[in-house]
């Protein structure tokens, strides 16, 4: 599904001054490619995301994700929107580690009420490509940090999401691993054709990129892409 970021302002509370993040900021994240945002710590890259997601609301303008424009969405619609149709890859796991590898990957998908038997046949399948299937009754704290992320990257595509937000997935990982990851990411999301949208400081994971945006001064700019997917 295609993203249109449309003249979006956005700012916060900062220690009693108001911070601006974005201002009048546009942009579109075609469907079934490889977006990546760039830009220095504390510019909006993690906010950009949370904006996607529905996680928070613009102060102005709109984003429409495919038919959906979702930030006119009540916060129930919202909900029940991200469930069903955004996975999320965090840059540290984000694992529930009372539960073993399955049940984190099936987990939202059995809040979604899909039947048990799909959740499993797909978790498998995917944790199968993953080289993962063998840990499926180990617990997070078994695992290395790749393997972890691998899980992650599982859990966030279980569902079939049209859309995958990834927040730095590489970004605590050693660079022999990150690039292992990425690749994971990347050929996982095109084979499937899924839109994926990620935020790095990684060069090497922006390698993977079909379009690149810089964040700066909260205005979003369109960079020059070198794919190697």
């Amino acid at each position: 599904m295609d993203i249109q970021i449309s003249n979006i302002d956005k700012s916060f509370d900062d220690s009693g001054s108001r911070r601006v993040i974005f201002r009048r900021a546009s942009a579109l994240l075609p469907s079934g490619k490889i977006s990546v945002i760039m830009g220095r710590s504390g510019v909006g890259k993690s906010s950009l995301l949370n904006l996607i997601s529905g996680i928070d609301l613009p102060d102005k303008g709109f984003i429409q994700v495919g038919d959906h424009c979702i930030s006119f969405m009540n916060d129930t619609a919202r909900t029940i929107f991200r469930r069903r149709h955004i996975g999320f890859i965090y840059q540290f796991f984000n694992l529930i580690p009372v539960l073993t590898v399955l049940e984190n990957v099936t987990l939202i998908a059995e809040l979604d009420k899909v039947p048990q038997k799909t959740c499993r046949r797909q978790a498998q399948t995917l944790l199968e490509q993953a080289g993962l299937w063998d840990r499926r009754h180990d617990f997070p704290e078994t695992l290395s940090g790749g393997e972890q992320q691998r899980v992650a990257i599982v859990r966030a595509l279980v569902n079939e999401p049209d859309l995958v937000l990834a927040d730095e997935p590489t970004g605590n990982l050693d660079q022999e691993t990150g690039a292992k990851i990425m690749e994971m990411i990347a050929t996982l999301a095109r084979k499937k054709n899924k839109t994926l949208i990620m935020v790095t400081h990684s060069p090497d994971a922006a390698a993977w990129a079909d379009q690149i945006f810089s964040v700066d001064s909260g205005i979003l700019t369109p960079m020059d892409s070198d794919t190697n997917g």
